[in-house]
């Protein structure tokens, strides 16, 4: 999921802040630019993890322009920040599906490309699809 973030300039004395305004009360900050926004990676996943664990839904990322004309955000630099939420989901689950050879031969084929497992890549796709198709709802 991309989440939108926004950070308000830093200098000398004070840090780059960072919001995520999908995801209330997520913030973190960096004394440099770079760091501030990687640094959100992780805020972001330590939010969701905890919003997981006590079973809430998982916030719908928005597009980054649905903030960026806010008078709160005037003058702050955005970012969209790519956070895998299949890896957050807590204890995995075995099931058992059916699939044509041929498309698990890709799927595997796939998988192997981009550096994944099976599980990981139908986990990833699944979760795309759902998130692009709930958008159009």
């Amino acid at each position: 999921m991309r989440y939108p973030i926004a950070v308000e300039t830093g200098d000398e004395t004070h840090a780059y802040g960072v919001i995520v305004p999908d995801l209330p009360g997520c913030f973190s900050a960096g004394d440099i630019l770079d760091g501030a926004i990687a640094k959100s990676k992780k805020v972001i996943e330590l939010w969701l993890e905890t919003v997981i664990k006590d079973e809430h839904p998982i916030p719908e990322a928005s597009p980054i322009t649905k903030y960026q004309t806010h008078p709160d955000f005037a003058d702050w630099i955005w970012a969209v920040v790519d956070v895998d939420v299949s890896k957050l989901s807590g204890k995995a689950k075995r099931v058992n599906i059916t699939l044509p050879e041929r498309v698990l031969a890709t799927i595997d084929q796939a998988a192997v490309r981009l550096g994944d497992s099976r599980s990981g890549l139908l986990a990833k796709a699944a979760l795309e699809y759902v998130e692009r198709h709930s958008l159009r709802s």
